[in-house]
């Protein structure tokens, strides 16, 4: 690798790191707050919020490295042409394709970064998130212990309780049940406890009252009770019924689109392996918005007016190597066989990559002069 390689991929790795950092941060703050509301609300402690954050960390990352790989090419190029550094490069003979060199290996690089977070750290991320939002979904009790809020543990279902004592009695309990489109059930109770059992999480209540309105007629029945008993187990599903995620399958397993990985994600052969196809194919979109950016920056000369003409249509043309990249995906996942379309927006992108350096490289042929022109000189 020649001095001008090192010197520009430097440049490149420098700015990509700081439009990764940029971008990770507005994704992962983002997502973050999502996570405080429905962590924090159900009564999750600041550990459990701070472990799912990390685990959607590798999933944000991988989102934003061919944007940030894309930024990073155009903005180098920009500043290169902008100091002349570029023209001088070109008046040495160095041609559009061997300034384009730095930029391939960069891609190279992002793309195998963004190969190990998609079918590696992604799938390992998303298995554990699977996991832990399983032995939340069964700990109903860190749902109900919070003191003076309104609580919705479930569709349908309110809980309030205004203290909690130093040996676990929940006073002044508030729960709602209308979770039935024909009726609503409404308990208040003095004192209430959490009690485990071998059928699951009971609330036993005591000295409260028990009101059922009937939806149809508007019919309302108040019992009093000494003593009552609420099964807050069936609040939530068991782990059996609920659905593997895709992104947490491996590579292979999705790409083998067998019957056990039909039936644990509900998905067909033709969508498992679209999936698979892609998690090969969307490394090599972050070499193409590379070589893209900074080609349509290396076409037409100098200007004292900037670039911005270029830059416009670097984005223009990322955005449509995107729509084709989407359509393609949504096409291949109607119908087994399909997945060759996955890689139809790399190609593509390629091409318009190539054809934009050959045009870059082509040469310029001087305007003949005009008779006009010729008897004034």
């Amino acid at each position: 690798m020649g001095r001008f390689d090192r010197y520009m991929l430097s440049q490149l790795v420098v700015l990509f790191g700081f439009f990764s950092l940029v971008l990770v941060l507005v994704y992962w703050v983002n997502r973050a707050v999502i996570l405080f509301d429905q962590l924090i609300a159900d009564g999750q402690s600041a550990s459990v919020f701070l472990e799912f954050t990390l685990l959607s960390l590798p999933n944000v990352i991988r989102l934003v490295l061919p944007i940030a790989s894309f930024a990073a090419a155009v903005y180098v190029a920009n500043r290169m042409a902008s100091e002349s550094e570029m023209i001088v490069a070109q008046a040495t003979g160095t041609s559009p394709l061997r300034l384009s060199r730095p930029v391939i290996y960069f891609g190279i690089v992002v793309a195998t970064l963004q190969f190990a977070l998609g079918n590696v750290l992604v799938p390992m991320a998303e298995s554990r998130l699977s996991v832990r939002n399983g032995e939340i979904a069964q700990n109903i009790t860190a749902r109900l212990l919070t003191e003076g809020r309104f609580l919705h543990p479930a569709d349908g279902i309110t809980f309030y309780i205004r203290e909690i004592t130093p040996d676990g009695a929940l006073l002044d309990m508030f729960l709602s049940d209308s979770r039935s489109d024909t009726e609503t059930t409404t308990y208040t109770a003095e004192r209430a406890f959490l009690a485990r059992a071998d059928e699951g999480t009971k609330l036993v209540m005591f000295n409260g009252v028990a009101q059922n309105l009937v939806h149809d007629g508007e019919r309302l029945s108040v019992t009093r009770f000494d003593d009552a008993v609420f099964d807050v187990g069936s609040l939530i599903s068991t782990s059996d019924n609920r659905r593997t995620s895709v992104r947490a399958m491996s590579t292979a397993d999705l790409l083998r689109a067998d019957a056990t990985a039909q039936a644990a994600t509900n998905r067909s052969a033709a969508y498992l392996r679209q999936e698979g196809h892609e998690r090969i194919a969307q490394p090599l979109l972050a070499l193409v918005s590379a070589l893209v950016g900074f080609a349509c920056l290396l076409v037409g000369g100098f200007s004292r007016f900037g670039f911005w003409k270029q830059i416009a249509a670097a984005i223009v043309l990322l955005v449509v190597i995107k729509s084709i990249d989407n359509t393609a995906a949504n096409f291949a996942r109607g119908a087994d066989g399909r997945w060759p379309i996955a890689y139809v927006s790399v190609l593509f992108g390629l091409s318009i990559a190539a054809i934009l350096i050959w045009w870059a490289g082509r040469p310029i042929r001087r305007r003949k002069s005009t008779p006009a022109r010729e008897a004034t000189s």
